[in-house]
């Protein structure tokens, strides 16, 4: 998408229509009754050959910053902020009210660039108001129907000079990296994880999943210390996953928000649904992922099945037990809340589990400490030597069965990528080496090498029964034989 339009105005004054018509469904609610549309939405907008982000806001309304209201005024604001066109949208038939005076002053002073449409200006009845909106001193305002559809080729000649300079201001964007392959000389080392410490370029990607109203939107908030994401104890407020780029302590890190997951078969509206699937790829896209628990309802099933889908995907992870302000027995639920984490996520083990309040913002310290570290351990790098010494430990302490009488031999081990560690150990029929035999030597790695809750892939490599050495020691033994052969054949005296 070349850029990112953010269409903003009073409420009931066709957003939503216009929302739809651009990005050719009727993904937005539309209604007479003001205030339908309470959160931000997203879609791909298309006009003409241009392509970009389409997000239809919640109405601008002077509101008490306390009230629902309120909160999706401050929430379009920042919309306002993150987007690189505003559509500034005013009912032609109306004509100016003070509101879109009030909005038009916000717009001039935090918008990077605006566009005025005077919506429902068809037919003379939106004359009068569409030449109203020359006041508002955003430059000469569209005269459209979004719901005919008209002033589509204006908005359309507008939009092209933008996108064209926002497209040529834009950095270019750096997508993290996983399953990253080593190099031979990388694996014999082991060296180079400090490599991936995150800095300005290159920002700790983080996505905070959990279950609805688990205090997202909430922690992120506070972490970023504003009020950038809309919160409230309405559960689902959140519908789309929101990044926003910020320092956690000193840390920079590009953070998602995503939408509550739910149980699979409490999914019924359709807009939740393609909300889960956001949150999803969200986690595809972070590098630390941390699962947000309520602790007075923790490690439900559905917790569970998120921090499963993290770890299966790859990533690192960090479990963090939300509202601990309201705990009163802290000891005795922190104990309770180590054990069902053990218990219940085995695959895990090790992983870091802190304690905080989004509200307070207490535990923000323990929760910044345990990301870096998960993120440290995800890009962990051991050298050959060092696995190969510990392999032999192992398989002393703890030999490999022999089903049948047939003896498994593990020869080598390497690791051959990280973000998660990966690791190849080549050894002779690995078809019957046990899964117990895996896992004794993934929480032997773990254990010996630091590298607690982090995903760890091992693969074996089959070598029958090759010995390594075998090809260059029958060939000494060749030379050394047609040598003493030669030396047979010759007369003596010669």
């Amino acid at each position: 998408m070349s850029f990112t339009l953010a269409i903003v105005g009073r409420p009931n004054v066709g957003k939503s229509t216009l929302f739809n018509r651009l990005v050719g469904k009727k993904l937005a609610l539309v209604d007479d009754q003001p205030g339908v549309t309470r959160d931000l939405r997203e879609g791909q907008g298309r006009l003409g050959d241009l392509r970009f982000i389409v997000i239809d806001s919640a109405g601008l309304e002077i509101a008490e910053d306390d009230s629902l209201q309120g909160r999706m005024r401050r929430l379009t604001e920042r919309a306002v902020d993150e987007a690189d066109i505003c559509l500034f949208v005013v009912d032609a038939r109306v004509g100016v009210t003070a509101a879109d005076e009030y909005f038009a002053e916000i717009l001039r002073r935090r918008a990077r660039h605006v566009i005025v449409a005077a919506n429902k200006a068809e037919g003379r009845a939106g004359e009068s108001g569409a030449m109203e909106a020359y006041a508002l001193g955003l430059g000469e305002p569209l005269r459209i129907s979004a719901e005919h559809g008209e002033g589509m080729d204006d908005l359309y000649r507008a939009l092209l000079p933008l996108a064209d300079q926002v497209e040529a201001e834009r950095p270019a964007p750096i997508e993290p990296e996983f399953d990253v392959d080593l190099s031979e000389e990388d694996a014999e080392s082991g060296e180079g994880a400090e490599d991936w410490r995150p800095s300005e370029a290159r920002p700790l990607q983080l996505a905070v999943i959990g279950r609805p109203n688990a205090g997202k939107s909430t922690l992120i908030n506070k972490i970023i210390g504003e009020d950038r994401l809309l919160t409230g104890p309405e559960a689902g407020i959140t519908r789309d996953s929101i990044s926003v780029t910020t320092e956690f302590m000193g840390t920079p890190m590009r953070i998602f928000d995503t939408a509550g997951m739910r149980k699979r078969a409490k999914v019924n509206d359709k807009l939740e649904k393609l909300s889960v699937a956001d949150g999803l790829r969200a986690v595809r896209f972070a590098e630390v992922v941390v699962v947000l628990l309520d602790v007075a309802i923790p490690f439900e099933q559905q917790d569970l099945r998120i921090a499963d889908y993290a770890e299966t995907e790859g990533r690192a992870v960090v479990v963090a037990a939300n509202k601990w302000d309201l705990e009163e027995d802290k000891p005795e639920k922190l104990k309770e809340l180590r054990e069902s984490f053990e218990r219940l996520l085995p695959q895990l083990k090790g992983a870091p589990l802190v304690t905080v309040s989004a509200k307070t913002g207490k535990g923000l310290d323990r929760l910044h400490n345990a990301i870096l570290m998960a993120h440290e351990v995800w890009n962990r790098r051991v050298s050959t030597a060092k696995l190969n010494q510990w392999l032999g430990a192992m398989t002393e302490a703890h030999p490999p069965p022999a089903p049948g009488g047939r003896r498994i031999r593990l020869r080598y081990m390497t690791q051959v990528r990280t973000r998660p560690p990966a690791f190849i150990v080549k050894a002779t029929h690995t078809d019957k080496l046990p899964d117990s035999y895996q896992r004794y030597l993934i929480n032997g790695l773990r254990a010996d090498f630091d590298m607690p809750g982090t995903p760890i892939r091992l693969m074996f490599r089959d070598q029958g029964d090759k010995n390594p050495y075998r090809f260059k020691a029958t060939k000494i033994n060749q030379s050394g034989a047609l040598s003493k052969h030669k030396n047979r054949q010759k007369p003596k005296g010669t």
